[in-house]
């Protein structure tokens, strides 16, 4: 007689797959994306693209999500912080969710024009890499980084049907931006990922070092939002913006300085929403002024 699957206890499965998934996050990259579109449509996308945009989005960060749990599902049952992710939902059916999530997200690319739907399965392959890199590069924050810099570029080509210079500074501002939060974050982990062999800047360079480096990453993608200003030709609404993202910045670091697992998360969460939002609006308002 075959074993009967035990259904995980506690919410219901859309609140367990949204949590496992941390769905919350997907507000991090989409304004980038948002912003990009906007500025090649010069603010007057069709609702058509926007919808699209929008699908695409979250197709590839939940297919990118799940293919990441499931590649670090033992290591995730180890890690005391992430121990009960794998109760969430069980895995034959996070792996159903990757393949369909996947198809969904192949299919929505090649509904907005020839080149999105060619360049599709690289996309997808750029945001699954990213959750193997730990096993053999400390340079696993980058690469997270390039998977979500892949979104303002995708945005800029549903729309325009090529990719300019705009996209590519914004998506070099949002390497910077992800790899710096991401090396916050990791921190967390140093531990865990020390006794397991996984590879991060954070295991190689130490907590201290890892966050000067960090603060200059910020620094950098700070000054990749102002040259995108720039490339983009937005006006005084954009630039006026840009010292709320830096005190957001700064006040992710003073946060991160305290170690503690309650600020970290707070000012992951807080300050990079934040960001996000301010940098959206402000080329939203720009573009409709």
């Amino acid at each position: 007689m075959s074993a009967e699957i035990q259904t995980p206890a506690g919410p219901n499965v859309i609140t367990r797959f949204l949590r496992l998934i941390r769905f919350s996050h997907t507000i991090f990259a989409l304004p980038f994306a948002l912003g990009a579109l906007l500025v090649a449509a010069n603010g007057r996308p069709t609702m058509r693209i926007m919808l699209l945009v929008l699908a695409c989005m979250v197709l590839a960060r939940t297919a990118a999500m799940l293919f990441n749990r499931l590649s670090d599902w033992s290591f995730d049952q180890r890690n005391p912080r992430t121990a009960s992710r794998h109760h969430l939902l069980e895995k034959p059916v996070a792996g159903a969710l990757l393949v369909i999530t996947s198809i969904g997200f192949l299919i929505t690319s090649a509904a907005m024009n020839p080149m999105t739907g060619l360049l599709a399965p690289v996309a997808l392959l750029i945001v699954f890499f990213y959750s193997l890199t730990k096993r053999f590069t400390n340079a696993t924050h980058f690469f997270l980084g390039l998977a979500l810099a892949a979104a303002p570029a995708g945005a800029w080509i549903a729309q325009t049907g090529r990719l300019d210079l705009p996209p590519l500074v914004l998506g070099a501002g949002v390497i910077c931006w992800v790899a710096g939060f991401d090396l916050i974050y990791a921190t967390q982990d140093v531990d865990f990922d020390r006794r397991e062999g996984l590879r991060s800047l954070v295991v190689r360079f130490g907590v201290a070092q890892s966050l000067r480096l960090a603060q200059w990453l910020h620094f950098l993608m700070f000054l990749a939002l102002v040259g995108f200003g720039f490339v983009a030709k937005l006006g005084l609404i954009y630039y006026a913006a840009m010292p709320l993202v830096a005190l957001a910045l700064i006040y992710e670091h003073r946060s991160a300085r305290r170690l503690d697992l309650a600020g970290i998360n707070r000012a992951f969460f807080q300050s990079n929403a934040f960001v996000s939002a301010v940098f959206v609006a402000a080329v939203a308002v720009d573009r409709w002024w």
